[in-house]
């Protein structure tokens, strides 16, 4: 999850990160949780919006010093990081988990929670997933794709340039082993309705980025942006991913407002170069 070196310390002394071999834009480090300071800052935010190929242009760098690069959008209701309520201690390390084991748990809480509010209220309905049905099993790979490393930074100047969806999107660096583990390295809470551990989140990344050629690209206080390097490309294929997102994040299904698994799976993921997951919070009321 951690690197065995935290190689953000040294950026405390060092803003610029000349000692890395980095050239960075003035930023803070970030130590702020839902417990208060941590002994460890979680990640260096920069303090003005990203620009067209900061991601890429510290590429060698940022690998050799082993920081991840992530775009974090402050521009939400809820603000920084620093006001994010970030998880950390008693976490989850993604590599002692499985992608079916932890798909297949939050697939069987859904299942036992719909089923008990369709107890209470019949007339209610349920999202498209077919929860009812036991957990199918993870889909198969993907073929070949696009190189994975250069369609995040494609996508990261996409998501900074003008006419962005996201608000205000900032370069942030986390020090995790791989892009899959940003969630846990920086105890991302973006999925606390759902799943309050974020070592969770990172083990299905892991497998989506072996799968699918997916990289985190973008965090927000209840958002995650993927870029897909090799996405399903028949239906058959994306409905079997479509469960997965479906136990990854069941509000997609809710937001999409698609009536069947396989209307989302055709309209949002087959294809798609961009998957978006965006968890129920306290700012949707």
């Amino acid at each position: 999850m951690l690197t065995d070196t935290n190689n953000l310390i040294p950026l405390a002394a060092d803003p610029s990160g000349a000692a890395l071999g980095l050239e960075l834009p003035p930023g803070k480090l970030v130590d702020e949780t839902y417990q208060g300071q941590w002994p460890y800052p979680l990640l260096w935010l920069a303090d003005t919006r990203a620009e067209r190929g900061q991601w890429s242009a510290q590429g060698p760098a940022l690998r050799a010093a082993d920081l991840v690069p992530v775009l974090v959008d402050v521009g939400g209701p809820a603000g920084g990081p620093e006001k994010w309520d970030l998880l950390c201690g008693n976490l989850s390390y993604p590599e002692d988990l499985g992608a079916d084991e932890v798909l297949g748990r939050l697939w069987g809480e859904v299942r036992e929670k719909r089923a008990r509010r369709e107890a209470e209220e019949p007339a209610s309905g349920g999202t498209a997933a077919p929860f009812d049905a036991p957990w199918p099993g993870l889909a198969p790979a993907a073929g070949p794709g696009d190189d994975p490393e250069a369609l995040a930074a494609r996508t990261a100047d996409t998501l900074a340039g003008e006419g962005s969806w996201l608000r205000d999107p900032r370069l942030a660096l986390v020090s995790a082993e791989c892009n899959a583990d940003i969630p846990a390295a920086c105890g991302w809470s973006g999925s606390l309705s759902h799943e309050d551990d974020p070592g969770a989140l990172s083990a299905v990344l892991r497998s989506w980025g072996e799968r699918f050629g997916t990289r985190v690209v973008a965090l927000g206080a209840d958002r995650l942006v993927l870029s897909v390097a090799a996405p399903p490309t028949t239906a058959a294929h994306a409905e079997a991913v479509a469960a997965e997102h479906a136990a990854f994040c069941p509000d997609d299904l809710v937001r999409s407002g698609h009536t069947t698994l396989r209307d989302y799976a055709v309209h949002e993921i087959l294809g798609r170069r961009t998957w978006v997951h965006h968890w129920h919070t306290w700012a949707d009321h």
